[in-house]
């Protein structure tokens, strides 16, 4: 994670800038909004900006709009600058930290703004295949392509390929195709030329050259807009860049991931990604498995989480209770790890003794976790019940189907005609139709008040 601190709070942020540090986070300083504008422009590039309050946060907010540059702003301020707080967040910082500051605060705003995460935990069987996978591949520049459900670890896999290939020392670039507006992405990627549009005062340094020796992860690709696309091909075909406005192609050597949570093969079904930009970053794909899938790895993180959030709220580490880590393992989790972690975080906060009980853990809306298994054990059952019916109507007629149907329905209605014909919306004299072709075969047909049991 990269760092920019702009304006004199280098001495009021020692503290938290070497917690972040410690974590392994890249700390620059500009005393001034234009020299932060400008090592932005540079391609020196940040994953979270730390901005005096007392600075023209609108007009930094500004050069970055108008230079389509794009990351989070964090203001910094003493707690009497309640004005210039407001100000700040208006003029559109995402959070205010009031100084001196709490280095765990600054590092929990840091973490939850910039989206920044390195827990990469498994023990389940199946995540171990994945993995064995990745290390096959991380010192290749072949292009990986990581899919699965939001929440699977996507990001944290790119940095583990990252880490293990032979460009680890250089740079890990991330963009996210997904958060960027469309009309800023290709000069995000892709730098621009000064005077290539109204706010571009000088030249710009895009990710893809930014990231230049290193990995560039394109997160949510199958976001990017189609004729964004054909740039991107071209790129990763011929390893040339043409900023936006240039006159001459730039030589990039990166390696690419990408990851998507969508099926890119349906979406080139649908016309909404090229098939041959699919192939060219599909040379690997990464499947990672939903966590209701790799049951392994739930109590191991669960472990893992409680531990981070106890020593982040300086609370005495709890312990799970058998009961709720068989609540755990019997969750659906549709968000996975990151619905996981947010799970365990509010346990920790809403325990109350040293032991974390199946009560303690509650979803957002206050549900508590048998509640959802419960609800979710039924949906498995109706969906299994609806498997099975349809799995018995395969290998039989239509007209079969149908006519159990009808006999069925007339028998839960006693054999009232009117009553069967409006809960099959038909008319009662196509089902009288229907019921005369039935005696015709010799078929029991209950008469009004009889079920074909009782009928004669």
């Amino acid at each position: 994670m990269r760092l920019l601190i702009v304006g004199p709070l280098e001495g009021q942020l020692t503290e938290a800038t070497k917690l972040a540090m410690d974590g392994g986070a890249k700390v620059a300083h500009a005393p001034s909004v234009e020299i932060g504008l400008a090592s932005l422009r540079a391609g020196r590039g940040a994953d979270l900006l730390l901005v005096d309050v007392m600075m023209d946060i609108g007009a930094l907010i500004a050069g970055l709009e108008a230079e389509r540059i794009v990351v989070p702003v964090v203001a910094c301020g003493t707690e009497s600058n309640a004005a210039a707080a407001v100000n700040a967040i208006r003029a559109g910082a995402k959070e205010y930290i009031p100084l001196p500051p709490d280095a765990e605060l600054i590092a929990a705003v840091i973490a939850a703004v910039a989206r920044e995460s390195s827990d990469f935990l498994y023990r389940d069987p199946a995540m171990s295949r994945v993995v064995g996978l990745a290390d096959q591949v991380a010192r290749s520049d072949a292009s990986v392509l990581i899919t699965g459900e939001s929440g699977t670890g996507k990001e944290v896999m790119a940095k583990y390929l990252h880490a293990h290939s032979k460009r680890a020392s250089k740079a890990f670039i991330s963009v996210n195709c997904a958060a960027i507006p469309e009309q800023l992405l290709e000069s995000e990627l892709f730098g621009h030329e000064k005077g290539a549009f109204t706010g571009a005062v000088g030249r710009r340094i895009g990710k893809f050259e930014e990231a230049s020796g290193g990995t560039l992860l394109l997160d949510e690709i199958s976001e990017m807009d189609v004729r964004l696309q054909a740039k991107l091909l071209r790129a990763l075909q011929e390893r040339l860049i043409d900023r936006v406005g240039g006159s001459k192609p730039v030589p990039v050597d990166i390696r690419v991931i990408a990851t998507s949570n969508r099926d890119l093969s349906g979406a080139v079904r649908a016309g909404l990604f090229r098939e041959d930009l699919l192939f060219r970053l599909n040379v690997v794909n990464l499947k990672l498995p939903p966590l209701r899938e790799r049951p392994g790895d739930i109590a191991a993180l669960a472990e893992h989480f409680i531990d981070k959030y106890s020593r982040a709220n300086g609370i005495e580490r709890r312990s799970l209770s058998t009961e709720a880590r068989e609540a755990l393992l019997r969750a659906p989790w549709p968000g996975n790890v990151r619905e996981l972690e947010n799970t365990l975080h509010r346990a920790v906060l809403l325990s109350s003794g040293e032991v974390i009980g199946p009560d303690a853990i509650l979803m957002p809306d206050g549900t508590g976790l048998s509640d959802v298994v419960a609800a979710a054990n039924i949906a498995t059952q109706a969906a299994q019940t609806a498997q099975t019916l349809s799995n018995a109507m395969v290998g039989r007629t239509v007209a079969d189907v149908e006519r159990d149907l009808i006999l069925d329905t007339l028998d839960h209605v006693l054999g009232n005609r009117t009553h069967a014909a409006t809960i099959l919306g038909i008319s009662i004299r196509t089902l009288r139709n229907k019921l005369n072709q039935y005696a015709d075969e010799g078929v029991a047909v209950p008469g009004p008040g009889a079920q074909r049991n009782s009928a004669a």
